[in-house]
């Protein structure tokens, strides 16, 4: 390969093209083809190779190095990198070159009247390619299969090779305009990354945290740090990705998170960065529901005027908004799809290629359905670095991306809205069903079951799926939500299916009487291992990635990844821990005595001081029995709800006020909206108090995830409820102390934090603590407050 300055732009045949001449509508009716047409794509081009002879050679890899001048200089400043392999190459009797394509389609071929644009486009580019020395006439094939008949249907045109010269040029103009523009960015964005230094004084441990995430991130590891609340994790693990881009050993910044305000955070420190010199472009994907132009999200062109014609319009309006805005805001991306007339959700992820931070959702990077397949297609390594904010949140997260579900009942409703369009999907259906059938009448509630109990439901549900594909082709314009939904459903029970060693299977019957069979991950480490191995190094970071060997070992870390506990730099003195020895929240103990005694010590550590608290229960039932505990209380008392809007969250939390006359409860759920994600900083919190372990509910489904790892010489009950339970307790935990200048209580209200078990589970900034009993907490939180007040 030509190098000049560095700069290489590689791209397949395939993907110029249909970037440079994409074009129609953005259309959710057909989604069943491209994953179908995959399955039985590589058989069909095997088939038609060898039908051709022995003049065919099939198969043929091609490689073009095209120099650019930017600066016009004698040595090209880049070279864009051309790649591909034709189908087919044959000599013609008559001295032209045949270049044939071939393309595996579920539909009627004989309906084609002409060959679609980007298919004969990659060809063009093959013949080009192909007679740049001989410049010979070159004869464009293309083969169409109909991969249900195995019909074809074939296209011919000759074209010279000053023909493909002129045209390949113009199609090579148009992505040297992009390449171009990305050249020069990233020149000002590698020389400025390299100027750059860390834009505050560093606070104490964080120059280690730096330097570790750095050295990981050169040496494309892994690493995983544990660090409280104010050290200022977003700027000490961007900041040294942002160096390593600048070094040119990434292309891309992921900033994965779950929750808007660290993405938030996130943007703030991106800005703050390119207030101190850097040039960096930064984007934040927000999700399809939040962008939508219109009242319902039915993306097709009979729905939706932005879905009409998208392709023709997107490429206009992505490189408007890459050439005038660096800090892309979703207010940008709304104005400008808006004045295009193009889908923006659609339009925001062709604007995260050209990007260099990406803030986003999990789901971008780790879910197979989900993520972005412009960077990650199976397989391949990308360019990108990987920072993971809140990772604790990511084992559950990650269970539920590859667990996969299918409902009985969805398969006969299914049958009933389709049955009489197109009679062998519903016989399909109904083989589906009489299979669900089966298993749930050997099902007692929930009951587990083997990979053979499952296996002829799992291949009814493949010849349903190849059907879905047959149907989306000879019903193009066919639209309704539950067969959308039990598509999908379909398809990731499939892909799941493929590999259930990680995986528990069962069949329950839910609350209305309905069956489901499920999929359940247990360990998604081997399915994160191979998402982080798509990445150039990946940065696991939180307040609460303890014990971190857990977190460690199921977010796919190797045994030579690297672990670092950072040190919280606040004042211990502080804030004061106490521990409750005279009252627990087990099942057992849940008597009007005992929730009397929680009221008892909400009203005694509140007594202390006028000022606001939040109380953590462990269920909403439990929750209801504290507030009833209740009796002519001297303070204001809330309640969190079970369904509260984006509006009703800030409305609760408006009412944490400094200026507040009257101490203020609030009663939440922990593991719940308020336990992480809000920022209630210096009077507006001083106390937090915490009913219980956080121990998840005992259920079937932790029950299976129990048994995985004892199965695998674990300890089962601590990776199925106590590590998830410590982490509700820490997350809540850490609302209490943002900033330097907080200070306030935290208490622990069960005997079962003072075993050896759990105590070791504690962070470090925990070990000293101060154990109490309903009859001495006030003089312990009053001597707490009488040294801490000015």
């Amino acid at each position: 390969m030509i190098r000049y300055a560095n700069q290489i732009f590689r791209i397949s045949v395939r993907q110029l093209v249909e970037f440079v001449l994409s074009s129609g509508d953005l259309d959710n009716r057909r989604g069943t083809r491209r994953e179908q047409a995959m399955l039985e794509g590589t058989r069909i081009h095997k088939k038609i190779q060898q039908e051709m002879g022995s003049d065919y050679r099939p198969e043929v890899a091609m490689k073009l190095d095209i120099p650019v001048h930017v600066f016009n200089g004698e040595e090209p400043d880049y070279v864009i990198a051309l790649e591909g392999r034709a189908d087919g190459l044959m000599e013609c009797g008559d001295g032209k070159l045949l270049v044939d394509e071939i393309k595996g389609m579920y539909v009627d071929v004989d309906k084609l009247k002409e060959p679609i644009e980007v298919h004969e486009a990659q060809a063009k580019c093959y013949g080009y390619i192909q007679t740049l020395e001989d410049k010979r006439d070159v004869c464009i094939q293309l083969t169409y299969v109909d991969m249900d008949t195995e019909k074809v249907r074939r296209f011919k045109n000759i074209y010279s090779h000053e023909e493909l010269s002129v045209w390949f040029e113009g199609v090579l103009e148009e992505y040297k305009k992009w390449t171009t523009f990305y050249f020069l960015h990233r020149g000002a964005r590698n020389k400025t990354a390299m100027q750059l230094e860390f834009p505050y004084p560093y606070r104490e441990g964080q120059k280690d945290l730096v330097a570790a995430a750095y050295r990981t991130l050169k040496q494309e590891k892994t690493l995983f740090i544990q660090a409280s609340t104010g050290i200022g994790k977003t700027l000490s693990t961007l900041f040294p990705a942002i160096r390593v881009m600048g070094e040119e050993r990434a292309e891309k910044v992921f900033y994965l998170t779950a929750k808007t305000i660290t993405r938030s955070v996130a943007k703030e420190a991106v800005g703050i960065l390119s207030d101190s010199g850097l040039a960096v472009s930064s984007m934040e994907i927000t999700a399809k529901e939040k962008l939508c132009f219109m009242d319902e999200m039915d993306c097709n062109p009979e729905s939706c005027p932005y879905a009409k014609g998208h392709m023709d319009r997107v490429n206009a309006a992505v490189y408007e908004l890459i050439t005038t805005k660096e800090k892309i805001s979703r207010e940008d991306i709304l104005e400008v799809a808006r004045r295009h007339e193009v889908c923006p959700f659609e339009m925001s992820l062709d604007v995260s290629y050209w990007v260099d931070v990406v803030i986003c959702d999990y789901n971008y990077v780790f879910d197979p359905n989900v993520r972005l397949q412009r960077f990650f297609s199976e397989g391949a390594k990308s360019d990108a670095i990987f920072l993971v904010d809140e990772a604790h949140n990511l084992v559950e997260r990650a269970r539920e991306m590859i667990s996969a579900t299918v409902k009985k009942e969805d398969f006969l409703s299914v049958k009933k809205t389709v049955g009489d369009v197109y009679r062998p999907m519903a016989t399909r259906l109904e083989s589906c069903n009489r299979e669900m059938l089966k298993l749930k009448r050997r099902c007692d509630g929930f009951t587990v079951f083997t990979e053979a109990d499952i296996s002829p439901l799992t291949a009814s549900l493949e010849r349903l799926y190849e059907e879905y594909a047959r149907f989306a082709e000879r019903f193009p314009h066919f639209y309704n939500k539950e067969f959308s939904a039990l598509f999908f459903a379909v398809r990731d029970y499939i892909l799941v299916a493929e590999d259930l060693s990680c995986y528990k299977i069962y069949g329950q019957f839910l609350g209305d009487g309905s069956f489901i069979v499920k999929l359940l991950n247990v360990d998604p480490s081997r399915h994160l291992e191979k998402c982080i191995d798509m990445g150039r190094g990946s940065v696991f970071f939180s307040a609460t990635l303890l014990p971190i060997n857990y977190y460690k070992r199921l977010l796919g870390g190797k045994t030579d990844d690297y672990a670092i506990y950072a040190k919280s730099p606040f004042d211990v003195r502080r804030r004061l821990i106490i521990v409750g020895s005279d009252i627990s929240t087990k099942y057992t103990r849940r008597t009007e005595d005992e929730f009397r005694k929680a009221a008892a010590y909400i009203r005694e550590i509140v007594g202390a001081r006028r000022g606001n608290y939040i109380v953590f229960c462990p269920s909403y039932a439990y929750m209801d029995r504290v507030f009833n505990a209740f009796n002519d209380e001297k303070f204001r008392i809330l309640k969190q709800s079970s369904a509260m809007s984006e509006a009703d969250r800030e409305e609760f939390l408006d009412n944490f006020s400094e200026e507040g006359e009257e101490s203020l409860v609030g009663l939440c759920v922990m593991g719940g909206i308020f336990s992480e994600g809000i920022d209630l900083r210096g009077e507006r919190l001083i106390g937090v108090i915490i009913l219980g372990t956080g121990l998840p509910q005992i259920g079937d489904e932790r029950d299976l995830l129990r048994s995985y790892f004892e199965e695998s010489n674990l300890d089962g009950f601590a990776y199925a409820y106590m590590y998830p339970g410590i982490n509700k307790v820490l997350q809540a935990a850490g609302r209490l102390i943002r900033t330097d200048e907080d200070r306030g209580v935290i208490a622990l209200l069960d005997e079962r934090f003072l075993r050896g078990e759990l105590r070791r589970l504690f962070p470090r900034e925990w070990e000293t603590f101060t154990e109490v009993t309903v009859g001495d907490v006030r003089e312990c939180v009053s001597q707490f407050w009488n040294n801490n007040l000015d």
